[in-house]
């Protein structure tokens, strides 16, 4: 019995495949912590937005920008864009429309391994530590995902 053949890549080939230059921002996912209580937790979520080809959203809030400093452990510089205002930075994206997701726990939400991939420009939109997404965000949103 002759299965598929697979192919198991050396820590070097993952090194020469990875993205050679900047991604395309804007066109993909983006990582929105509009709502932030914690410099360490965006730290962690900066590296892993950078792992997984993502963009980090956040708003300008005058201790973030050190917060981002010491949290990105990276060689190199991270793919941040700063929102202003979370309510009408949603209500822009999505008049581009974008399909805007929520990580929260509603009587609507639908568990994170049951999402579709997404097929356009998607914004995750990530709440406060403690109250989580606004109330008037959460109008804003197309679909809320929660994570067990």
């Amino acid at each position: 019995m002759n299965g598929p053949q697979v192919r198991v890549r050396t820590p070097k080939d993952l090194r020469r495949e990875r993205r050679r230059r900047p991604h395309s921002c804007w066109d993909h996912l983006i990582a929105a912590p509009l709502w932030p209580l914690h410099g360490i937790n965006l730290g962690t979520l900066l590296r892993t937005c950078d792992a997984v080809g993502a963009c980090l959203a956040v708003p300008r809030l005058p201790w973030l920008p050190e917060a981002l400093r010491r949290g990105n452990t990276l060689r190199h510089p991270a793919c941040v864009h700063w929102t202003g205002n979370p309510i009408r930075w949603l209500e822009q994206q999505r008049e581009r429309d974008t399909a805007i997701v929520g990580v929260e726990l509603t009587e609507e939400s639908v568990r994170l391994g049951d999402l579709p991939a997404a097929r356009r420009r998607t914004v995750m939109v990530l709440g406060h530590e403690q109250s989580g997404i606004p109330p008037e965000a959460l109008d804003l949103l197309d679909l809320a995902v929660e994570i067990p």
